[in-house]
């Protein structure tokens, strides 16, 4: 029997699921979770479906160039080319462009057109680009927070993706294998304007929009973005190898004591769990320590590397065995972080191995593996620059940004070479270092920053500023490929201010009446101090407040007769909160219910909190920690924040057309750009034509 045909009938009936519950970490939350999906029925189905296609294909080729023809005739363009610089601050690029440190920006702004670009409410990002890929907002999408809350549990989970499996397993020796079907399903409802523009026959190119994973199958090619997991089912946890026995546990990763022996390492990497039974699968690490010459020598499986101190290692492959022929795939990088006294090795979250991916990160599903012939080994993790590891202090500065700049290299690769061929449709890239770099460096635009207080001057206390410079010249090389039948965009789907101090909408519910906890109880986590059945309102995720009804919520007590009153009551003692220092902290705070309309207001929070500049939701709200005080200060590396009141941290637009829209906003670009290519808007949209 041919070694394909015993891994055919070792795979029968077999969908493994597997989860690993996230420890708090870049946007707060447990794991999305992790689905491999393969089994002989599996196959059986990919063979007829393959044929199907192949018999068929002459037939859709016709009708795919009909539709491309009549919608080719009343296309206002050829080519649309969107450049979405996640986060790009107005006040920021309008000073530097008239500093003349942003030159291809001004041309386009002089030779075009420039507005500010009206964000999301809430102004996350997932609900940002949740409502430029669908020109409607969150009652049309569904999407309100990184995440939503389980009302039987009032725990958080992932708002846009759901990780589901078999319930029924049978044994077959150590083995436990799923007897049902399992998979990932997105939870962003409405459809994007990429899958209208491919039902009228126009080609797409969508590269690391958020929020596009699972992807979508479209007339053209597709990496997910924001939200792809890591290979343990986190959305990004790396992992610290130390020699330092008293290294504390870190938010965002696992912390690993290793033991040196004669300048020798011995430790194995853990992966993610078996999906049938038994633990973890891990694979082995060895390192060497020559500390006379200033090198280290990891061996991971068979393949080894020499490095430095402080410098990364390639893309490293990680091969985890389940079973015979069963094997998932993953790739990570390295970073030593220290050798003098105390050995520190970094490691990345474990990527998914585009060459070998063990779920649909790309359309088709080998356009992955055909990026990875082309450039080699590339992230894939949604939230790929791992802000935690250098908020927790376990990456330096320097580490930080040699991998954020390295993911964006990597990036850019993958843009022009989409770019390059091009000759007609539409191509869209979004770039989240500038979300992720003012994340961490918007300090050092703040002397007084409390994050800053007691530290030395940092060598990147420009950091923000050169990057700005870095966008610039991408749009300059972007703008290369546009033509007189181009229409080109520069977007960001909001802007950046200072987080001085964060606030604890849970703490303050207490305080004022509208949360109990349990007697005796501590701060917790997740709310577990929280007495649900004297509880009428509870903050989860980045600052949503929810009534807690009866009927609704497993241990509601609010009456649905009488929510409209407990809004009101809540609203009017947390509009216009000030700080201990007499600061506005609450600009206003939305009542869902009367500003949105769509279907899905229902599945939205109640309130949603305008926070002022310098406040957010504080990290000990954000994991469902009940803390002593309302207020307190950020301290964190991560010192710059959108999530504000919408109407103070708006977007940038850039195009070479002339907008006509004087305030345009996110849920516009979708129908502007469905009417250039000559297709009818659709009802369901909110957005409008901003030409």
């Amino acid at each position: 029997m041919s070694p394909n045909i015993k891994r055919s009938i070792f795979l029968f009936a077999a969908v493994f699921v597997f989860a690993l519950p996230l420890n708090a970490h870049a946007y707060i939350g447990p794991g999305a979770g992790f689905a491999l999906i393969s089994s002989f029925l599996t196959l059986m189905i990919a063979f007829f479906t393959a044929s199907f296609a192949l018999l068929t294909f002459p037939v859709r080729v016709v009708i795919r160039s009909m539709k491309r023809r009549r919608s080719l005739g009343r296309s206002k363009v050829k080519k649309v080319i969107i450049l979405g610089l996640d986060g790009l601050e107005p006040t920021i690029t309008e000073r530097m462009m008239e500093n003349g440190e942003l030159p291809n920006l001004k041309k386009l702004r002089d030779s075009g057109s420039y507005r500010h670009l009206g964000t999301s409410t809430p102004a996350l990002s997932p609900v940002a680009w949740s409502t430029f890929a669908t020109g409607a907002d969150s009652s049309r999408h569904a999407i309100w927070d990184f995440l939503s809350r389980d009302r039987r549990s009032y725990l958080p989970k992932l708002s846009s993706s759901e990780v589901y499996g078999s319930q029924r397993f049978m044994r077959i020796g150590p083995f436990r294998i799923p007897r049902g079907k399992g998979g990932v399903r997105g939870l962003r409802k409405g459809k994007t304007f990429w899958k209208i523009l491919s039902e009228n026959g126009v080609f797409n190119s969508v590269l690391r929009v958020p929020i596009t994973f699972p992807v979508e199958k479209i007339n053209g090619v597709m990496v997910a973005g924001m939200c792809v997991p890591d290979l343990r089912g986190s959305q990004g946890s790396f992992t610290y190898f130390t020699t330092n026995n008293d290294e504390a546990e870190r938010i965002g990763g696992l912390i690993i004591s290793i033991e040196e022996r004669a300048g020798r390492v011995d430790t194995r990497i853990p992966g993610p769990q078996n999906p049938l039974g038994g633990g973890a699968l891990t694979v082995p690490l060895a390192a060497t320590i020559d500390r006379d010459s200033g090198r280290v020598e990891l061996t991971v499986g068979e393949e080894t590397h020499t490095v430095v101190e402080r410098e990364y290692t390639p893309w490293v492959k990680l091969k985890f065995k389940a079973a015979p022929g069963i094997t998932m795939h993953g790739i990570v990088r390295f970073y030593v972080t220290s050798m003098n006294g105390t050995f520190g090795l970094y490691m990345t979250p474990i990527h998914i191995d585009p060459e070998k991916p063990a779920m649909p990160i790309s359309y088709p599903n080998f356009f992955s593996i055909y990026l990875s012939k082309l450039m080699g080994s590339h992230a894939t993790l949604g939230l790929a620059e791992d802000t935690w590891a250098m908020n927790e202090g376990v990456l330096d500065e320097k580490g930080w940004l040699d991998q954020a700049y390295g993911f964006h290299e990597e990036r850019k690769t993958m843009w022009f070479h989409s770019l390059d061929r091009l000759r007609d449709g539409m191509a869209v890239c979004v770039f989240d270092i500038t979300d992720r770099l003012q994340h961490m460096f918007f300090r050092y635009l703040d002397d007084d920053h409390p994050a800053n207080r007691g530290k030395p001057e940092s060598a990147y206390k420009d950091a923000v500023y050169d990057m700005y410079r870095q966008m610039d010249v991408l749009v300059g090389d972007t703008a290369k490929h546009v033509d007189d039948k181009t229409a080109f965009f520069v977007m960001s789907d909001h802007g950046f201010k200072n987080f001085r101090r964060g606030i604890n909408l849970n703490t303050w519910l207490v305080e004022n009446g509208f949360m109990t906890l349990k007697d005796g109880a501590g701060p917790g986590e997740y709310l577990e101090s929280v007495d649900w059945e004297r509880t009428q309102a509870y903050a989860i995720g980045l600052g949503n407040i929810y009534i807690n009804v009866k009927g609704r919520e497993r241990l509601g007590i609010v009456d649905p007769a009488d929510v409209a009153q407990v809004k009101r009551r809540v609203a009017q003692a947390l509009g216009g909160l000030c700080d201990v220092d007499g600061s506005l902290a609450v600009r206003r705070v939305i009542d869902v219910q009367d500003t949105f309309k769509g279907p899905y207001t229902k599945d939205g929070p109640e309130l949603i909190p305008g926070f002022a500049v310098g406040y957010r939701d504080s990290w000990d709200c954000a994991k469902g920690v009940i803390s002593p005080t309302v207020f307190e200060d950020n301290v964190k590396p991560w010192s710059g924040d959108h999530c504000m009141d919408p109407e103070i941290v708006p977007g940038v637009l850039f195009s070479n057309l002339d907008i006509k829209a004087e305030s345009p906003n996110l849920m516009d670009l979708g129908p502007t750009v469905l009417d250039l290519f000559g297709v009818d808007i659709p009802n369901f949209m909110v957005g409008k034509n901003i030409l």
